[in-house]
């Protein structure tokens, strides 16, 4: 059993930032990856083509990853803030479980989006079938990685904090 000080706060509030760090520094380099090889991609396809719509959709994507993996790190804290107690370790910790969770059911719905989009693109006299199944294999590509990033940062926050109940209890 670990005594709950304000150095136990101080030191499990550092532990939780460094593994949303790392988290976010993943996120920023998937992002950094989609803007960099779709943006240089889509500017070689075809517009009429689904490569094009695949690579224009990953361009976005990259761009809002990009945006949130930035919010992410300007809201990190390298110290702990004053009077930091248990209760407001515990409820930052399920804060942060809960958004890898509720984003992790996003995800899967961008999975299904995705397949959705194929699927239309087969339906016949479609205007647009290969936009369709561009933007749904984007869907797919994106949502599985973040589908995989968001579980596993919820594992790991997870155990993070099982871990800590276990010490403190």
């Amino acid at each position: 059993m670990l005594p709950f000080s304000p150095a136990t706060a101080a030191a499990l509030d550092h532990a939780r930032e460094i593994l949303l760090g790392r988290g976010l520094t993943v996120l920023a380099a998937w992002a950094l990856l989609n803007l960099v090889v779709s943006g240089y991609l889509v500017r070689q396809a075809d517009r009429r083509q689904e490569t094009y719509f695949f690579h224009g959709m990953n361009v976005c994507w990259g761009a809002i990853n990009a945006a949130l993996a930035c919010w992410g790190v300007l809201h990190l804290r390298f110290v702990a803030p004053a009077g930091l107690g248990l209760a407001d370790l515990v409820r930052e910790q399920l804060a942060n479980e809960n958004l890898f969770l509720l984003n992790a059911g996003l995800d899967a719905a961008y999975i299904m989006t995705g397949m959705y989009l194929w699927a239309l693109a087969a339906v016949p006299a479609q205007p647009a079938p290969a936009r369709l199944r561009g933007f749904g294999a984007a869907l797919w590509v994106q949502g599985g990685f973040l589908l995989v990033f968001d579980a596993t940062m919820w594992s790991l926050l997870h155990w993070q904090g099982g871990g800590w109940l276990l010490r403190l209890a």
